[in-house]
């Protein structure tokens, strides 16, 4: 007869054995077929958010532009093809690097506010819209001397902008680090209220790097809405993308000047 002891044991392997196994079984393969992708050096995935929408692990201060922080990084099996083999469940951003100081980003739209929904990436608003967001950002006063909209979604309620920050004026930080610049990529809300679009104050930060202007000038940064977003739940998955090639300007982001 087993003891009381050995029993409990045994009960609590089971129940640690019953709750791996859905996640083992949700695990799945992430093909990425890459078009133009002579220059791609690697492919990542990157799990920004929580369920709720936020932050998974706080922020990098130390962060590199050419060295982003993921949670999985793909097989380069055969040409244009990279492969995600056993990737856990969850949601995920693509991040690509290429040669010639290339990254291409996928991003989804997080909320914002507390209990609010995801938007999809693939999420749009009508011109006119458009047009009056942007100009509200663009009269807006800012730190940073370069402040774009990159991309909308949302709908009558609620937008949610990608927006692109960047400081490559002198900085505070020029006593420590001369020349330095600072380069910022945040999720913004505007809400309808009163008859018209208002600013959320909060903000969602998906990154922060500093590096010296000139470097930052050579880069070319771009975002992907097909690229993020994309929910893994044990089913085999693949993406085809066509990677920018020059003079090409299809996607939103940072261009070298």
């Amino acid at each position: 007869m087993k003891s009381p002891l050995s029993l409990r044991a045994a009960l609590a392997y089971a129940a640690a054995l019953f709750f791996a196994v859905p996640n083992a079984a949700a695990a799945a393969k992430l093909t990425v077929e890459l078009g133009n992708a002579r220059a791609a050096t690697s492919v990542g995935a990157v799990r920004r958010w929580d369920a709720d929408g936020n932050h998974r692990r706080p922020l990098n201060p130390k962060a590199k532009i050419d060295a982003p922080r993921l949670d999985a990084k793909a097989v380069n099996v055969d040409a244009g093809r990279w492969v995600f083999s056993n990737l856990p469940p969850g949601k995920y951003d693509l991040v690509i690097l290429a040669k010639n100081r290339m990254r291409v980003d996928g991003f989804c739209y997080p909320p914002v506010r507390e209990f609010d929904p995801f938007l999809r990436s693939d999420a749009t608003v009508d011109e006119e819209t458009r047009k009056l967001i942007f100009g509200m950002i663009e009269k807006s006063r800012h730190y940073e001397n370069k402040v774009e909209p990159l991309y909308l979604g949302g709908d009558k309620k609620e937008i949610r902008a990608l927006v692109m920050l960047i400081r490559d004026k002198p900085t505070s930080y020029e006593s420590e680090f001369p020349g330095a610049a600072t380069v910022r990529h945040e999720i913004w809300q505007y809400s309808w209220r009163y008859g018209g679009w208002l600013k959320e104050k909060r903000t969602k930060v998906l990154d922060r790097i500093i590096l010296h202007r000139d470097e930052l000038r050579k880069w070319t940064w771009l975002w992907a809405p097909e690229l993020g977003g994309i929910e893994v739940k044990g089913q085999p998955i693949t993406i085809e993308f066509d990677m920018p090639a020059p003079p090409q300007r299809r996607l939103k982001g940072l261009y070298p000047r």
